[in-house]
């Protein structure tokens, strides 16, 4: 991470999975994912202040307390707590949600801080980054980035020189940023973290038209997006459109691979990527996904396909919105 001088591993581990959202995962669960991943070479985990109001920062303090030899940088976020607009992305609310966060993850300064997708106009206020920038003043924070869900708002935000690092929904389901995000990011020195690197699921190819979610599943209640930014879920794509893309783009998976590392593997050769950030629900899966950071790059055969995967079954959905 250029503007944080600091090296992560190209494969980390988002944890919305280990707050709320997706299901129930138990504490002890939980924790083994951490420690999967930690032991697989993982080096970055990825939280917020709202994944189970509070539990996955929680779960990731207690982590790093029992793991005093996990080398992790934690990156949190902040903002989704409050009514989303814009007046309460101020000062005063930035620290205390800072002291909240400070206090789950048993930590002085936190590595990173990230406005968690706020209104548009948030990106373009002065006084947002002027309270930002007191916070690593202060020594409350070391950096500072943004979530966005548009690249319209990644662009704005890459455009501040305090800005350490944006993330951004990219998989080959969501292709838009690599238009003008990547480039962007790169000649700044601002980090990429790329996330829903599986589409919710649907790039590995494990589910079909029949599947059901439960009903605190994301997956469930947010597939028009009835609680949240849509884009958040199945990166907007239609589920039954998802699950027939997501087939034909299994179709490109190496016989000593599976789907869902094609597409980790995909992300990590897109030229500007820091680090991705797939979630996790069992050791299993955590060790599986980090094994992709190893694996061979993609032909440029398949690169190709990818692309006209997205330009035939996807593009039209996504394209144009974020």
């Amino acid at each position: 991470m250029p503007r944080m001088n600091r090296n992560v591993s190209v494969i980390g581990l988002g944890t919305w999975q280990l707050g709320a959202d997706w299901g129930d995962v138990h504490e002890k669960d939980a924790l083994a994912v951490l420690d999967s991943a930690v032991d697989s070479g993982v080096t970055f985990f990825d939280t917020a202040d709202v994944y189970g109001d509070g539990r996955s920062e929680q779960l990731i303090g207690r982590f790093l307390k029992e793991r005093p030899d996990a080398d992790v940088f934690v990156a949190t976020k902040m903002g989704r707590r409050e009514d989303q607009v814009p007046e309460n992305y101020s000062a005063t609310n930035f620290r205390l949600w800072n002291d909240r966060s400070r206090r789950n993850l048993g930590v002085d300064t936190l590595d990173l801080v990230q406005l968690h997708c706020p209104p548009s106009s948030v990106y373009s206020t002065d006084a947002v980054f002027d309270a930002l920038d007191e916070l690593v003043a202060e020594q409350r924070i070391a950096a500072y980035g943004v979530s966005v869900e548009t690249c319209a708002e990644a662009l704005t935000a890459i455009a501040r020189p305090g800005t350490a690092s944006v993330q951004i929904i990219l998989n080959p389901f969501r292709l838009k940023p690599l238009e003008e995000v990547l480039p962007a990011a790169a000649e700044a020195g601002v980090a990429v973290i790329a996330r829903v690197p599986l589409a919710s699921g649907l790039l590995t190819g494990k589910y079909t038209r029949e599947t059901v979610f439960a009903d605190d599943d994301h997956r469930t209640y947010n597939r028009h997006g009835e609680a949240f930014d849509q884009g958040e879920t199945f990166s907007g794509v239609d589920f039954a459109t998802g699950i027939e893309a997501a087939a034909e783009f299994a179709e490109l998976t190496a016989p000593d691979s599976t789907p869902a590392r094609t597409a980790l593997r995909w992300i990590t050769q897109q030229p500007g990527v820091t680090t991705v950030i797939p979630g996790a629900r069992s050791p299993e899966q955590a060790r599986t996904n980090a094994a992709a950071a190893t694996d061979s790059p993609l032909t440029g055969e398949t690169l190709v396909a990818v692309r006209d995967l997205y330009d035939r079954r996807i593009r039209a959905q996504v394209h144009h919105r974020w």
